[in-house]
């Protein structure tokens, strides 16, 4: 079972080294590794070029944001299965991508999420939240909550049918596309309760206020634009229990 994992860049030349080593120590094949840069000025693709020797695709191009890249990665894959790690995360352990593909392989299944972990860039080897995706479910959508992108990974033939990311989100477009995926169609999915990725604090959809408060505009948006019933004390409750996910096991 091929996995492709789709790899999003810009200026990444101090975390990319982090993420494609973690794809390389993989220890499942065959791995196809893409990485879509959004055409880097600092000293990305220098660092690709010399600890990238395992990446499969590079392309390097000004784009119209991360989610028009993210669709690039998504169509020159040619895996049966689709992953996206971006340029400040990395894989947990070496055996993400094995229990991924077994995940796939023991059940009749189109999408496979784990957990993630957060980590403050000055101390790495400490996780300050964990994101369990066990309590999602299709009927939670409307309340906001998603399996957290970077450790959801779903066949081929589900992006075929449900259709590209839209480019005219800014931050939650992978919210709405995972809306239309399991609200839209009859996705059969199963949860692995383990962290599977180690995400940066700080990122675009964590990085203070101001994005907090548009990435749920943008949540309104896409439940409203896909028929889902929503409203701002519903999306608002999920951050008491949201204060949960900061005590570790």
């Amino acid at each position: 079972m091929k996995i492709s994992v789709v790899t999003v860049t810009h200026n990444s030349a101090a975390t990319i080294g982090a993420t494609m080593k973690s794809v390389a120590s993989q220890v499942h094949s065959p791995i196809e590794h893409i990485l879509i840069d959004g055409a880097s000025t600092d000293a990305t693709l220098a660092v690709v070029r010399e600890h990238g020797l395992h990446v499969s695709t590079i392309v390097s191009e000004p784009d119209r944001g991360i989610y028009d890249a993210m669709n690039k990665g998504v169509g020159l894959s040619t895996g049966d299965i689709i992953g996206f790690l971006h340029g400040d995360d990395y894989y947990a352990h070496d055996r993400v991508l094995s229990e991924i593909a077994r995940a796939f392989g023991d059940g009749d299944v189109d999408a496979v999420f784990g957990d993630v972990g957060f980590f403050r860039a000055d101390r790495p080897e400490r996780l300050v939240r964990r994101y369990r995706s066990k309590r999602f479910g299709p009927k939670r959508l409307s309340w906001g909550w998603m399996p957290p992108h970077p450790a959801l990974f779903v066949r081929a033939e589900v992006f075929r049918q449900v259709g590209a990311f839209r480019t005219d989100y800014r931050i939650a477009g992978d919210f709405e596309w995972i809306v239309r995926a399991f609200s839209g169609a009859s996705i059969r999915y199963r949860h692995l309760p383990d962290i599977m990725v180690h995400m940066r604090t700080g990122g675009i959809s964590t990085g203070g206020w101001r994005n907090t408060l548009q990435l749920n505009r943008e949540v309104m948006r896409a439940c409203r634009d896909n028929g889902l019933p929503t409203n701002w004390p519903k999306l608002l409750s999920k951050y008491p229990a949201k204060v949960l996910e900061f005590v570790l096991p």
